[in-house]
This record gives structure tokens, C-alpha cells and sequence, in this order.
């Protein structure tokens, strides 16, 4: 583990093998939506609840692992990226003690915590590249929203933890190029009874574009272009 990174073990029974012996190679990073981090915890380690993570961020920075990452914790839910379909065997998820109904950002001491972790990880774990760290709410369209429009994805990227488009063009909006460059990155609107391609929109734009609104434009499209031909998802889950 990182050296100037003090991580707490809690462990959570909640946990199980990943399928196929497959080993981890993207990220999830979610938002409690709790009232506490010890709330979080609490709900994290019941066996009634059913879920779990890898990591736990409080809002001061302290970091809490659950689960072993060599286990398959219980975090995403229902969804998919690219062409993988069952995402707790692929990924490391990590909650972020924050609640979205205060509408404001993250805590500097929690980012800083998380960057430092996903440094870590990112330097243990090649096969988990800046681009296959993303958002539970890209992998699950219409039914998660974390970690929300106040995430400060630009800036993770801007430390090689993310990725961001750059130098955008706009493009004329067109659904089926949109719905094409889109599935190319890793978005689908198939894989969820949640999802549909307006609610790819929505989730695509709470990333990438926070302050866009109403119909397809010019901006959504020169930006999912960009991502498309920048880091297409070419991976599969056999």
C-alpha cells in the first residue's frame, strides 16, 4: 500500500470470489448518500444488506478497507461497461462518505486521500489504465447517479487518474452517431432495465458536461467523439 496512505482494516463478511478467476481491471467510484461514514460502515459490513466495497473515503480523508481487492465485493449493482456485464468480478469499488443532497463539493482532504490511494492502486495494478476509473453512474445509466455532478473528475485527470476531453469541436447532433460513439467508449443502454439512450445522455453529460441541459447538441457530440476516438473500449469480459 501507499507509504504516506494510512489505510484502516474493517473487514466486511460481504464478499465473495471473482467469477472466472479474473483479476481487476477497472475502478468504480461511488457516494454513500449516507448521513455518516460510520453509518456507511455499518451498512457496508451488514450481511442483510448486501453490499460491500473495496474502500471507504470519509469526508476528512480517512480511508477504511472492507474487502480484500483480490475479492469480489458487492458494490455495482445491476449494469454494465463496454462488454463487460458482471462488473463486481472486474472492478474495485470505492465509496466516498458524501451526501448529494448538500449540493456542494467534495471535501479536499477526502480527494487527496483518494488520489493517493488510486495512485497506488494504478502502480500495483497495470491492468487498470486512467480510463477504466469511472463512474457507478456510467456503468448503471437511469439508475445511479454517484458520484455525481460536484465529482471533480477534470482534476483527477489532470494528475493522470481520469481522463477529460480537450479542445472540443462541435459537431452536428445526430442520435445515431451519438448512440455509436457512445457504445465505442463503453456506454450501453441495453444491459440495464434502468437504461435507455436519454438516460446515457444524462449520465454522459453529469460526467462530462454538469451544466448541460435539454436536447442533443453540438457540445454532446464533439465531446463523446472526442472520448470515443480517444479511448474506445476495446476490451470484453471472457
Amino acid at each position: 500500500m501507499a507509504s504516506d496512505l494510512n489505510i484502516f482494516q474493517q473487514p466486511s463478511p460481504n464478499f465473495g470470489i471473482r467469477r472466472g478467476g479474473v483479476i481487476p481491471s477497472m475502478i468504480v467510484l461511488h457516494y454513500t448518500a449516507m448521513k455518516s461514514s460510520k453509518d456507511a460502515i455499518q451498512r457496508l459490513s451488514d450481511p442483510k444488506s448486501e453490499v460491500s466495497a473495496h474502500y471507504l473515503i470519509d469526508e476528512a480523508g480517512k480511508v477504511t478497507q472492507l474487502v480484500d481487492e483480490q475479492k469480489r465485493a458487492w458494490h455495482a449493482g445491476q449494469g454494465c461497461w463496454g462488454e463487460i456485464n458482471d462488473i463486481n468480478s472486474y472492478s474495485i469499488g470505492i465509496e466516498l462518505d458524501y451526501c448529494p443532497s448538500a449540493k456542494c463539493n467534495f471535501d479536499e482532504r477526502q480527494i487527496s486521500s483518494l488520489e493517493k490511494l488510486l495512485f497506488d492502486i494504478l502502480k500495483r495494478r497495470s491492468e487498470i489504465r486512467p480510463e477504466f476509473i469511472i463512474a457507478h453512474s456510467d456503468m448503471a445509466p437511469g439508475r445511479k447517479f454517484d458520484p455525481g455532478m460536484y465529482f471533480p473528475w477534470k482534476k483527477l485527470s489532470q494528475k493522470g487518474l481520469s481522463i477529460w476531453p480537450e479542445n472540443i469541436l462541435d459537431l452536428a447532433a445526430d442520435w445515431g452517431k451519438f448512440k455509436y460513439h457512445a457504445e465505442r467508449f463503453g456506454y450501453r443502454a441495453s444491459c440495464d432495465t434502468f437504461g435507455g439512450w436519454t438516460d446515457v445522455l444524462d449520465v454522459f453529460r453529469l460526467r462530462f458536461l454538469p451544466k448541460q441541459e435539454g436536447k442533443l447538441s453540438p457540445v454532446d457530440m464533439g465531446v463523446i467523439t472526442y472520448l470515443s476516438n480517444n479511448w474506445p473500449n476495446i476490451r470484453n469480459n471472457d
